[in-house]
């Protein structure tokens, strides 16, 4: 199994960047490869919820997450599966002085596999969804900083 993770300092209380994180409505801006929500269950983002969506065009496809634990000012974990992968994701959010450090992570399994796919995932999947996670922190942060100067 694949793990990855990346994190930011964000600013501003815990609150706020939770709020930004779990406002789907917003994740163009900043969710890497995301396109549109195909459907909600609630009680999303709580555990039990499930959201539903696509990728851009060269990206995953649809990906199914179901939310496995949350915790508000604290975190979320989701089981998500799409046509390749399938693994959990975490958010957590941390107070840091007056700022945040939001940390993303990921372990994925993936689906089809074959006496070299270690090999692929070590040299080339890793790395790809490694950037994946840092592009989202990096436009995340960028976000979270934008909506502290328009207040």
């Amino acid at each position: 199994m694949g793990k990855v993770s990346a994190s930011v300092v964000v600013p501003g209380r815990i609150s706020g960047a939770e709020a930004l994180w779990y406002d789907v409505g917003r994740w163009p801006a900043f969710v890497d490869g995301f396109a549109s929500v195909v459907g909600r269950d609630e009680p999303w983002p709580a555990t039990g919820g499930t959201l539903i969506w696509d990728s851009t065009p060269h990206g995953r496809g649809r990906i199914i997450e179901r939310v496995t634990a949350y915790a508000p000012r604290d975190g979320q974990s989701v089981a998500f599966e799409d046509e390749k992968v399938e693994g959990t994701q975490q958010v957590a959010f941390a107070a840091e002085g007056e700022n945040t450090r939001v940390t993303l992570s990921m372990e994925y399994r993936l689906k089809e596999r074959n006496p070299i796919t270690p090999v692929i995932d070590l040299f080339f999947v890793r790395r790809a969804v490694g950037d994946a996670l840092r592009r989202t922190l990096g436009r995340f942060a960028r976000e979270r900083q934008g909506d502290l100067e328009l207040s």
